[in-house]
């Protein structure tokens, strides 16, 4: 499956350079993608995934997934945030998100979840079991349907490439913390498809809590 990632990856990023896919320009369906390169829709979805928390692509729930203007963004914020500054605007954004998912949310958007949760679980690197954590977190701003936070909470995935904040994960995600951190995003998607508000906005800020006292000590 990873190759097959990778062959769809390399296929966009190819196709961008080349200007096939221009900044601003929308990208095919997953399914229309999957049929042309003669992979399951599950490879192209992984591969949009990863694009995405590489800034290369913006998908906007209800409307398409979009090449990404690189000259656009007036900064870098991977190399321009701490790992407290992520921690802290995690922390006032995400908590909120729960009250538009419960009214919003679709079977789909809990289903996306729920892959990310696996397939964290599957992970076989640190690097891996982060692109899935994100990717999970990132699920939940999706599922509000709106554009405005959806485009808002990708500047917290883009600021997770810091190599700061990747280095302290490393040194801190033991075996423990991993499982502990799987069993806080099924406790925070049980919540969500229930949805339980005061439940699920509790669930989130405690395991960002647990997060940031990780990472950070405190």
């Amino acid at each position: 499956m990873q190759a097959s990632d990778d062959n769809v990856r390399s296929y966009i990023l190819s196709a961008i350079e080349a200007g096939t896919y221009p900044a601003g320009g929308r990208l095919p369906t997953e399914r229309a993608m999957s049929d042309m390169l003669a992979v399951g829709r599950g490879a192209v979805r992984s591969a949009l995934a990863r694009l995405e928390g590489e800034g290369r692509i913006v998908r906007i729930a209800g409307s398409g997934t979009y090449v990404a203007d690189q000259k656009g963004s007036a900064i870098d914020l991977s190399e321009e945030t701490s790992p407290l500054q992520v921690m802290e605007a995690r922390l006032t954004l995400e908590p909120p998100l729960v009250r538009l998912v419960a009214a919003n949310a679709t079977g789909a958007d809990f289903s996306q979840m729920e892959q990310c949760i696996r397939s964290g679980a599957a992970a076989g690197s640190i690097d891996q079991f982060e692109h899935w954590d994100a990717a999970f977190h990132e699920a939940i701003a999706f599922a509000t349907h709106n554009p405005i936070i959806i485009a808002t909470y990708k500047l917290v995935t883009h600021a997770r490439n810091n190599g700061t904040w990747g280095a302290l994960k490393r040194k801190t995600l033991t075996d423990a913390a991993r499982a502990a951190y799987q069993q806080d995003h099924e406790e925070i998607l049980e919540a969500l498809r229930q949805r339980d508000i005061e439940a699920a906005e509790a669930a989130l800020r405690d395991h960002l809590v647990a997060i940031r006292v990780a990472l950070l000590g405190h």
